[in-house]
């Protein structure tokens, strides 16, 4: 899953560059990507690149997230700004 494409849309926004899991039940709860500058501005409203967590919970279920074009996500990209976190 690392350095996977993320794509919404069918277009491609970000990198993933890590995952986070929960230590007691062994779940991934959130991927890292880092956001293309385009993504950044028209997501977020910023002016430059920025790296950002994204609940597990955007994504597609099962098999559906992980395709030969990189990591799905299901929600429109107006939606993800309620998924996106800043790193910790």
């Amino acid at each position: 899953m690392l350095d996977e494409d993320v794509i919404v849309q069918g277009e491609k926004i970000g990198k993933v560059t890590d995952v986070h899991i929960d230590a007691e039940s062994w779940e991934v709860t959130h991927i890292e990507i880092q956001l293309t500058k385009e993504a950044s501005k028209e997501i977020l409203g910023a002016k430059m690149a920025i790296r950002n967590t994204l609940a597990v919970s955007a994504l597609k279920e099962g098999d559906a997230c992980c395709t030969e074009k990189g990591v799905e996500i299901k929600v429109s990209k107006g939606q993800l700004n309620i998924y996106l976190r800043p790193p910790k």
